[in-house]
């Protein structure tokens, strides 16, 4: 039995849609599992369905493939990258060393001024009423990014940067929860505060326990919305494998 798609483009009218950022809409679809992870898509195919030329689909798919959530191969198609839980979690392991290694640089190296500027962004109090997961994706990981920076190890930042393009997309998922927000505003004060008074014990017990509850968190939601979905995903009509 066929499946109609479900998408955030189906929820609005097509051709405006189709107006938008492409590559935008596509990671969308890619980050939320409308796009299920190891499906095949075709150029044509997308631009048939966003009613545009291959050419902006193109585009879309080459800086997707760089970022690499996709493959594409010659005369096949795209294929939507795998969720493999345990390289993620390899990911993770090596982000965490990373993140002990840069809040012990920034409680070394980061100016007060630079630690006291995240503190008013990152104040529980400051949280805003409504944010979105994207927002949220984008804010927390420019935070560490922050605190990488602040150590001044430009080795550092480049790794960091890497990993986070492989662990993108389940971190996404962690800020669907409105108290997972909560708690992440609370765990970066907490942690901004220890490299404020230079505490490098207390810092790196924080953020070794802010990275692995996240972890934990968006594994166990990515498997559920991937059981979830895995009935609804589709390759543009045709049920997901």
């Amino acid at each position: 039995m066929e499946k109609t798609i479900d998408t955030p483009v189906a929820k609005t009218d097509k051709k405006s849609a189709a107006k938008q950022d492409i590559y935008s809409v596509l990671r969308e679809m890619i980050l939320t599992f409308e796009l299920y992870p190891g499906s095949r898509v075709t150029e044509t195919e997308l631009a048939e369905y966003f009613e545009v030329s291959r050419t902006p689909i193109r585009e879309a798919l080459l800086k997707l493939e760089n970022e690499g959530h996709l493959t594409i191969r010659a005369k096949q198609g795209c294929f939507i990258r795998q969720i493999d839980i345990a390289e993620l979690s390899e990911y993770y392991r090596v982000r965490t060393a990373l993140e002990i290694a840069a809040v012990e640089d920034a409680c070394n190296h980061m100016p007060t001024t630079e630690v006291e500027r995240l503190m008013a962004l990152w104040a529980p109090d400051s949280k805003p009423e409504t944010v979105t997961a994207n927002q949220m994706e984008e804010w927390d990981e420019s935070f560490h990014i922050a605190i990488a920076l602040g150590g001044k190890n430009e080795v550092l930042v480049k790794y960091l940067q890497d990993i986070n393009d492989h662990i993108r997309v389940i971190r996404r998922v962690d800020f669907d929860n409105t108290e997972r927000i909560k708690r992440t505003f609370d765990d970066h004060y907490k942690i901004l505060q220890a490299i404020l008074h230079r505490d490098v014990s207390t810092a790196r017990n924080l953020i070794k326990r802010h990275i692995q509850r996240s972890e934990e968190f968006a594994k166990t939601l990515t498997l559920t919305q991937l059981a979830r979905k895995k009935a609804t995903a589709n390759r543009f009509g045709r049920i997901a494998p």
